[in-house]
């Protein structure tokens, strides 16, 4: 028997971190869960949002969220503390920009 998910999901080393996504797509079934959840979209909004997938893959996502929700939301921890490090993190970029006038007009800084 084949699920749903497996038709719509994937994860595939060294695509989107390894994290679960629209087959096809670097769209991550965590992008879909906050639009969704926290964003309250349905699904033919999500589709408007992310043109290229389907409404069945928006459902298949949430599906797969429903059905491994410690590994996605274990994911949304991993972001928040990447999140928090790089806010503690001097940018190089930034830095260089600031130091280099040039650059500044050339990249926007």
């Amino acid at each position: 028997m084949t699920t749903v998910s497996k038709e719509h999901i994937s994860k595939t080393p060294g695509i989107c971190g390894g994290k679960a996504c629209i087959a096809g797509h670097r769209i991550r079934v965590m992008d879909i869960v906050i639009q969704h959840e926290m964003r309250g979209l349905t699904a033919a909004q999500i589709v408007e949002e992310f043109p290229g997938i389907t409404q069945a893959d928006v459902y298949a996502a949430l599906a797969y969220y429903f059905d491994h929700r410690d590994e996605i939301e274990a994911s949304f921890a991993e972001d928040r503390k990447w999140e928090e490090y790089g806010k503690t993190q001097p940018s190089k970029l930034k830095e260089k920009l600031a130091k280099n006038p040039e650059l500044r007009e050339k990249f926007g800084g």
